[in-house]
């Protein structure tokens, strides 16, 4: 037995939206083999192991229901968050993609990433907000389709949805990980309103090659969980 804590991610300013995550803090003990299979079980897009604690870092691994990421935004961001609740901040994760460096400042919890750890996907601008949600999901392992529109250019404000039917998602609500590749692209701080209301800030910072990204975080619940 262990325990699952369930989180939403990216909140939006009035508590709507937030991607929902789970995290096992003793991710040891779920036996690697069987992690698929739970992250699939849970049914959140996305589920973090974390192996290792130490003073500075925490080493995790990353599942959708039907693969393992090397890197994902919602999770990082989350996970990150959780630790610091429970007294055990960190200040970089490990992940297969490379060490995300994460930091908390205010509400928000951030990460700091790099958009070639992003897994490729099609990313398309649409004329207006309300075509974006007029969209309908397609059928899993169809390719996924990342849908944005400016909601006010001149603020830096978009309004975005994700359809990663190819991960075997239907519709997630934040995506961390594409907000990264978005700020990279136009090279601007944004805010994105995705999803029925979460909301991603994201801070780009050229000269380094790496993008920034916040968000909001609620613990929804803790509960019980066999590991056989």
């Amino acid at each position: 037995m262990t325990r699952l804590h369930v989180l939403r991610v990216f909140l939006g300013p009035d508590g709507a939206g937030g991607n929902p995550l789970g995290v096992f803090l003793d991710g040891r003990a779920i036996a690697p083999e069987r992690r698929l299979q739970v992250a699939h079980e849970l049914g959140f897009s996305e589920t973090v192991y974390v192996d290792d604690v130490d003073d500075a870092s925490a080493r995790i691994a990353i599942f959708t229901p039907g693969t393992e990421l090397p890197f994902a935004g919602h999770p990082t961001v989350g996970t990150a968050w959780l630790l610091t609740q429970v007294g055990r901040p960190v200040a970089t994760l490990h992940v297969r993609a490379g060490d995300v460096v994460t930091w908390q400042d205010g509400d928000r919890s951030w990460i700091r990433a790099r958009a070639g750890w992003v897994h490729r996907l099609e990313i398309r601008q649409f004329a207006t907000p309300a075509e974006v949600d007029a969209l309908r999901p397609g059928t899993l392992g169809d390719p996924g389709l990342y849908a944005w529109a400016w909601e006010d250019e001149a603020v830096g404000r978009l309004r975005s949805r994700y359809f990663p039917t190819d991960l075997g998602i239907v519709e997630d609500e934040a995506t961390g990980a594409v907000a990264v590749v978005m700020g990279d692209r136009l090279g601007r701080p944004l805010t994105i309103r995705q999803g029925v209301g979460s909301e991603l800030v994201v801070r780009p910072n050229p000269v380094a090659g790496t993008v920034d990204v916040g968000g909001r975080c609620r613990l929804e619940e803790t509960r019980d969980f066999e590991t056989q």
